[in-house]
């Protein structure tokens, strides 16, 4: 089985866009359910009626989630506690508001999530004020359809249309009569520079247009749509274009293989542990009947002795064996499986190392050139999901405390008129040098400006790119200072210990020409 033949087997969403559909579709891949209506479990070889069971026709017993668990090391490395990005700016009490929003508005499992949905090929963060709050809401783009200005490539809209139940219509407080409740609707917003519209569903079977909910809809008067819309491959979004490349499209067809032939070598090995017995018919004589006359026609079967040997009783020349496989064609499955895996390592850039071969603890270095395809990876990944869009959604918080009365509330205090100025995101490594690695690479620095090698100010910049620290001119500066901050506190003990050397010199003249007048 492929993935198109697989993708027959997914749900299909009537009056929905090949967009939405094909989306939708590699999200059953995301979400690890794409196998989920196949009805036949692997283990069925035959049908009720007896009829033979295609393997692809069957469920897998084995899934290896490859696909999900490179992804899920991505957003770690991207967007994980120890590797989140800090905030910088000109201003200190921007930098420090905006962590504080980061902090208290939990946009660290929002971005991992979003980075996590956003390999579909896009995702869409929703930022709405409650109470003031700036709360940010992950969108999944399938039933999003975006539109942007040609000319500034600013989104002016963004509609949301999915299908909901007569029941989940009710239960918003509609009225819905008795025998359209298994009946389908459809579930209507949209987002523009002023309002949030909510329209009242509809039976899909309705061709009239659809008639906005007053109770539910409302005005921000932002004078922009308060959705990021985040592109995975860094390109700007268009209407026509709106998603980027899936990341793992390409992969899928080798995950499906890999989960059939572990399931099939599974197999394997149940059947080896339990052979089926097959016995060659040798009749051992003839039936007879109750009063001891022959029947003709029919022999007499093999019986089976009792007792713990369970022994068999067959015929001269008949002959009982167990059908069995040895180990070798359980070894080459699972070589296959792992040749297969190293294809979908290499297609969606995942780290190969072996942690099984890791003999000792690894050298910050040393781990980043074993994970060199995933940093690689998430090094490309820090422009959309980073610059587009979480550095986006902080330059959106700042324009909303500039808009609303009072600014917005950001833990538990009132932020106004944010200056966005110099607004960047500074990264941290990828893998934390050891404290042997700091030794020998300021040793080295220090040996190197002894020799007159480099410039203080060179080996700075070598520390600091080093260290993680984003702007080597900022702490040479602060270096400086502190150096002549230092040579002034020497040189004022200096002029101290100097002037008492003076008095006490002065002191003992005088006590000794006391001593001569004496």
């Amino acid at each position: 089985m492929d993935w198109i033949q697989l993708q027959t087997t997914l749900p299909q969403y009537s009056g929905a866009s090949a967009r939405t559909q094909r989306l939708m579709n590699l999200s059953t891949v995301l979400d690890c359910t794409m196998y989920d209506r196949i009805s036949n479990p692997f283990s069925m070889e035959r049908n009720g009626a007896g009829e033979y069971i295609p393997l692809d026709r069957r469920r897998p017993s084995v899934r290896t989630h490859l696909i999900r668990t490179v992804i899920e090391d991505l957003v770690a490395l991207l967007f994980g506690e120890a590797h989140f990005p800090s905030v910088k700016a000109e201003n200190p009490d921007t930098q420090e508001a905006l962590s504080s929003f980061i902090r208290c508005a939990g946009i660290e499992p929002v971005m991992q999530h979003a980075c996590l949905r956003g390999q579909l090929g896009s995702v869409a963060l929703l930022v709405e004020l409650q109470q003031f709050r700036p709360v940010v809401t992950v969108l999944d783009t399938a039933f999003l359809t975006p539109e942007w200005d040609e000319l500034t490539g600013e989104l002016i809209r963004v509609r949301e249309r999915y299908r909901i139940t007569g029941e989940q219509v009710r239960a918003l407080g509609h009225a819905v009569a008795d025998e359209d409740l298994k009946a389908d609707f459809w579930w209507l917003r949209e987002w523009d520079a002023s309002d949030c519209t909510i329209y009242v569903p509809q039976l899909v079977s309705s061709e009239s247009h659809p008639a906005i909910d007053p109770n539910a809809t409302t005005s921000h008067a932002f004078g922009f749509v308060p959705v990021v819309w985040i592109k995975n491959d860094g390109t700007r979004a268009t209407t026509a274009d709106p998603d980027g490349c899936c990341l793992f499209e390409r992969a899928i067809d080798n995950q499906i293989e890999a989960d059939y032939v572990l399931s099939q070598a599974g197999r394997g090995l149940k059947y080896a542990a339990d052979p089926v017995l097959v016995i060659k018919d040798d009749p051992i004589g003839t039936l007879t009947s109750p009063d001891g006359v022959p029947v003709e026609g029919q022999d007499q079967p093999a019986r089976r002795a009792g007792g713990a040997a369970s022994a068999l009783e067959i015929g001269t020349n008949g002959d009982a064996k167990l059908l069995e496989i040895n180990g070798t064609s359980a070894s080459a499955l699972i070589a296959y499986e792992k040749a297969i895996r190293n294809v979908i390592l290499e297609q969606m850039h995942g780290s190969r190392a072996d942690p099984d071969k890791m003999s000792a603890a690894q050298s910050g270095r040393a781990m980043e050139m074993m994970c060199a395809g995933l940093t690689w990876l998430a090094g490309r990944m820090r422009e959309p999901f980073g610059q587009c869009g979480l550095l986006v959604l902080l330059r959106m918080v700042c324009r909303l405390s500039t808009i609303v009365d009072d600014g917005v509330e950001i833990d538990g205090e009132r932020a106004k008129a944010i200056d966005p100025a110099g607004l960047g995101l500074v990264w941290p490594q990828w893998f934390q040098p050891t404290p042997m690695e700091f030794l020998q690479t300021a040793q080295g620095l220090a040996t190197a400006r002894d020799g007159n090698l480099m410039s203080d100010e060179t080996a700075c910049g070598l520390w600091c790119a080093f260290i993680g620290v984003d702007n080597s001119a900022e702490e040479w500066a602060r270096v400086q200072a502190e150096l002549a901050d230092a040579a002034a506190q020497t040189a004022k003990q200096a002029g101290i210990v100097a002037a008492g050397d003076t008095r006490k010199a002065a002191t003992s003249g005088n006590t000794l020409s006391h001593k001569v007048q004496a």
